[in-house]
């Protein structure tokens, strides 16, 4: 469209069911088609009337007078159609089926009352003509125009030119029946260009001319559009932007109007075009019927029995995690979003979204069946925990944990834990509000207090009269986190801890075998106020997407006495699918700045690490860098093969480290591995057993629960 006003959108107030049928531009071409089969039974119908009046038999005078009053009425009118012709349909809906149709003059047969009043008598040979019962009968046709409905020449010889295209049949010189000329009628209807179109005979001297009288449709100038609230103008702008100027072709416009009812089915919207008018001065108007939700209510079904019952969780709290909202237009494609971010609330068994009509035809009402799960529950268990000591049995430990996943029905999540092992435990209370009432950006907030112990062995190793190191925390904080933008989401917080180093027996201490310091502040415990910042972004999610993850630690010096450090951490991976087989691309790093804890320090080497060296054997440094492939291949239903490759380096920061632990334990600072192992899918993670060797010819197993991290 040559100018940006050439399409206006109005408001409606036209509504339409959703589940009515309405007429197509398609059908209004077969209603204009059956209309003109009328004048073709009509025009073969009189031209043998013609033929039967020449030939029949001289009669009484009075039958004479009738006949020469037949023969002169029907060479003196250019139309052979009758005044009186009248059409009669039910509902508008006209197909392409015979019509019935009445006209003042009636042929009948011989002995009927008709004949007996007129003294008229054609033979019909048993067939009424209204019937159409000569349908196989043929007129010769000597010439065949094209005219407007005056009977003069069209202006615009491109269109006479697109009407004689269309005709397959009646060509000069050829012998016709009615279903020949219906047929070519509806050809020139079905061109498009035309609005109407009658075919009529007029007797030359030279033969019988039959002339097609057309009504060419009006050239488009202007586009109304009303009641399309959602449908961009950009996209009618396109579609009609051909047609500016040009003869309106019916046929263009019907798959127009097609290609915008696609629009809406693609999108899930409902929503189509209800009504089109074509005005004098080229105007179109387009009116779209869209419908909006009305008002949206939520059902909670009995588990066992699915009959409606009282449900725990809080309307709202539901509610507000659907993105349809009422006054918009239902997209049965954002509704099933909804369905899944229901679901991943973790309170419901099964979520559906039902429609339902309203009195008004242009509304329609939505209806969420959920059926709950139970919330709260005790749990009790055991595990190994992977990568924190170089001895895996070490790891292995039991657990008891009470969780309430709806807490006051606000699915707010409560979780009290207890870990216990031979060296390590966790004690844990973590309570998260997943949506803060009243924040329109999905923020969520965790609180968090601890108390744990875990092997020093990372950074530390053992002692040289083989006794062990545990680090013990007390840690207190609170955490908000909220989606950035698609796919990002980012975290921020403020945590309290308080650690120190403990010796087999349980007494803190502050130095290790070597007389190196085991804390920044040289007391029994370090204090710090560190304020956290991470930001993830998840990909797509499927096999060949890519995560990116970075988060960042200031310690602040709210006392004196507090560590005053930044700590930076960064890992990516990546997925590429070859073939049948996975190739997995990992890369991490981090640096620390300032005064801060031995014991924080990265620690290279292990199950999560470097495989093929003891957990932290690599390293420990102020920095670090550790890349890994590894190509995974199906063998056996949850069983994949892998082959992988890391290696690790401390960026020459291990020194730097308060009291150089590295050093002291002659750790090299940078060392790889590569091997060989299986993957197997469980309900607890994929289950890892591999088998490495590292760069001094060094063996060994190792063996995790869950994702590398």
């Amino acid at each position: 469209m040559r100018q940006s006003d050439g399409v206006s959108f109005t408001s409606s107030s036209i509504k339409i069911p959703l589940l009515s049928s309405n007429l197509s531009l398609s059908q209004t071409l077969a209603s204009q088609l059956a209309r003109t089969r009328l004048s073709a039974f009509e025009l073969i119908h009189s031209l043998r009337n013609r033929s039967y009046v020449k030939n029949y038999p001289t009669r009484s005078t009075e039958s004479t007078q009738s006949e020469l009053g037949i023969r002169s009425l029907i060479r003196s009118s250019p139309l052979l159609c009758s005044a009186s012709l009248s059409l009669t349909t039910q509902n508008h809906n006209i197909g392409r089926s015979p019509l019935l149709y009445s006209a003042s003059l009636l042929l009948t047969q011989p002995g009927s009352a008709e004949s007996t009043q007129s003294g008229l008598e054609v033979p019909l040979k048993g067939q009424s003509a209204a019937a159409g019962g000569y349908d196989e009968e043929r007129v010769l046709i000597s010439e065949v125009l094209v005219r407007n409905k005056e009977g003069e020449e069209l202006e615009r010889k491109d269109l006479e030119m697109e009407a004689l295209t269309a005709l397959k049949a009646c060509q000069a010189n050829s012998a016709l029946t009615a279903r020949e000329v219906q047929e070519d009628v509806d050809r020139i209807i079905d061109s498009g260009y035309f609005s109407s179109c009658t075919p009529v005979a007029v007797d030359t001297r030279d033969g019988i001319r039959l002339v097609f009288q057309v009504e060419p449709n009006g050239e488009f100038h202007r586009l109304v559009c009303e009641g399309a609230n959602v449908l961009p103008s950009k996209f009618l702008e396109d579609a009609f932007c051909d047609g500016h100027g040009k003869v309106v072709n019916l046929k263009r416009l019907d798959e127009v109007i097609n290609s915008i009812n696609g629009w809406y089915t693609e999108r899930g919207l409902f929503g189509l075009v209800s009504g089109v008018d074509i005005f004098s001065g080229g105007i179109i108007r387009l009116q779209v019927a869209e419908s909006e939700v009305s008002d949206i209510s939520i059902c909670f079904l009995d588990r066992k029995t699915g009959e409606p019952t009282k449900g725990k969780t809080k309307p709202e709290t539901i509610l507000r995690q659907l993105t349809t909202k009422k006054g918009q237009v239902y997209s049965m494609l954002q509704g099933k979003r909804d369905v899944d971010t229901v679901s991943t609330m973790g309170l419901m068994t099964d979520v559906s979204i039902i429609t339902q009509p309203t009195g008004d035809a242009g509304k329609v009402d939505l209806l969420l069946n959920v059926v709950e799960r139970p919330s709260g529950r005790f749990s009790a268990g055991g595990g190994i925990s992977s990568g924190i000591t170089s001895d895996p049995l070490s790891g292995v430990f039991g657990s008891f944990a009470y969780s309430d996943r709806n807490l006051f029905g606000r699915n707010q999540k409560l979780n009290i834990s207890l870990e216990r092992g031979q060296i390590d435990s966790i004690f844990r209370i973590n309570f998260t509000d997943p949506w803060i009432e009243g924040d329109d950006n999905q923020t969520s907030r965790t609180i968090i207090v601890q108390n744990s112990r875990t092997p020093g062995t990372l950074v530390h190793g053992n002692q040289h009269d083989n006794s062990s190191l545990s680090i013990g925390r007390v840690t207190a904080g609170v955490e908000f986190s909220r989606p950035i933008r698609p796919k990002w989401s980012g975290t921020a917080g403020l945590i309290f801890q308080h650690a120190g180093v403990h010796d087999e027996k349980g007494n803190p201490t502050i130095k290790d075998f070597y007389s190196s310091p085991l804390t920044a502040s040289g007391k029994p415990y370090d204090n710090m106020l560190l304020a956290k910042f991470e930001s993830v972004y998840t990909g797509s999610g499927d096999k060949g997407s890519s995560m990116f993850a970075f988060n960042m630690d200031q310690g602040l010096p709210v006392m004196p006495e507090w560590l005053f450090f930044n700590r930076v951490n960064a890992r990516a991976s990546k997925g590429v699918e070859i073939g049948p087989a996975r190739l997995l691309l990992r890369l991490s790093g981090g640096h620390v700045l300032g005064n801060f804890s031995p014991h924080e320090a990265f620690a290279i080497g292990g199950t999560n690490s470097v495989r093929g060296y003891k957990e932290g054997a690599v390293g420990s440094g102020r920095s670090y860098m550790v890349g890994s492939s590894e190509v995974s291949v199906p063998m056996l239903g949850p069983v994949k093969g892998v082959i992988f490759a890391d290696y690790g380096h401390d960026l020459w920061s291990g020194p730097s480290v308060p009291g150089n632990p590295a050093g002291a334990r002659s750790k090299p600072g940078s060392g790889y591995g590569y091997g060989f192992g299986i993957r197997v899918n469980s309900p607890l993670g994929p289950l890892r057993l591999e088998y490495a060797f590292n760069d001094r010819r060094a063996k060994r197993f190792h063996f995790g629960i869950g994702h590398r991290k």
